[in-house]
C-alpha cells in the first residue's frame, strides 16, 4: 500500500513539473548579465614618432586594467543546434598606464579610454536539445570602437596633449554554458578571448615642438560573463 502511494505520488509529481526544454530551431535568447574585460597587455616600447627625434625610442610598456559592466547576448538559433549571437555591453572604461620609459615624466597614468566591443558569432550546441545543460563553443569576428580618450591631471601637467587611439577588428572565441531552470529562463556562464589591437599616439610639445610618441597595443582580453537568459 505505501508502496503504491509512493509510486503515486512520484508519477504525479513528474506529471505536474514542467520539462525544461532547450533550444530549437527558431528560438530568441535573449541573455543579460556582469561582463568583465580583463585585457592582457602585450605591447610595444614607445616610440618617438614625429618631430625631431623622430625614431627615438623610449622603452617601455602600455598596461590596461580590467573593467565590469552590464553585458547582453542576443541570438538566434538557426537549427536545434546550430545560433548566431551578437554580444553587446555597456561601455567599458580602462585606465592606460605606461611604465619603464626612459622619459620619467611618461610612466604613470597616462589617461582612460572607454570602448564597446560589438561581437558577431556563430555557437554550435553539441547536445541534444532534451538536455537542460548546454555547453557550447562559439567563433566569430569582433569591432572594437575605442572612443573618448582623456590624459589624466598628471600627463596634462607634464606637458602631455591630443591622446588618441585606434578602432580594432579581430576574431573571437568562446565557450559556456546554460542550464535551463524552466522552458524559457536560464543561467549562463561564458568566457571569450577576443584579439583586439590599437595603436595609441600622444603628443608632447615641452620634449621638443612637434614630438608625438607611439605605441602599439595587443589588449587581447580575456571576457567573462555570468547571468540569466531568456527563451521566447
Amino acid at each position: 500500500m505505501h508502496k503504491s502511494l509512493l509510486s503515486a505520488s512520484l508519477i504525479a509529481f513528474a506529471l505536474a513539473t514542467p520539462f525544461a526544454q532547450a533550444h530549437e530551431a527558431g528560438d530568441i535568447i535573449v541573455r543579460a548579465g556582469a561582463i568583465t574585460v580583463n585585457p592582457t597587455a602585450s605591447s610595444s616600447s614607445v616610440k618617438v614618432d614625429r618631430g625631431p627625434l623622430t625614431g627615438a625610442d623610449l622603452g617601455g610598456k602600455a598596461t590596461m586594467n580590467s573593467n565590469t559592466q552590464l553585458g547582453l547576448n542576443f541570438a538566434y538559433m538557426l537549427t536545434n543546434n546550430v545560433g548566431i549571437e551578437l554580444l553587446a555591453a555597456s561601455p567599458f572604461e580602462h585606465d592606460v598606464n605606461l611604465k619603464g620609459t626612459s622619459l620619467g615624466a611618461a610612466n604613470g597614468k597616462l589617461g582612460t579610454l572607454k570602448h564597446l566591443p560589438p561581437t558577431l558569432s556563430v555557437v554550435y550546441y553539441p547536445l541534444d536539445n532534451k538536455s537542460a545543460f548546454q555547453p557550447y563553443v562559439g567563433a566569430g569576428i569582433n569591432y572594437t570602437w575605442i572612443y573618448d580618450e582623456k590624459l589624466s591631471n598628471e600627463a596634462q601637467a607634464n606637458g602631455f596633449s591630443n591622446f588618441k587611439t585606434t578602432n580594432s577588428w579581430g576574431l573571437a572565441w568562446q565557450v559556456g554554458a546554460d542550464y535551463m531552470l524552466t522552458d524559457n529562463i536560464m543561467l549562463n556562464a561564458q568566457a571569450r578571448y577576443i584579439d583586439i589591437n590599437t595603436r595609441a599616439t600622444v603628443e608632447n610639445d615641452a620634449v621638443a615642438p612637434g614630438t608625438r610618441a607611439r605605441v602599439n597595443v595587443d589588449v587581447d582580453p580575456f571576457v567573462y560573463m555570468v547571468g540569466l537568459g531568456y527563451k521566447f
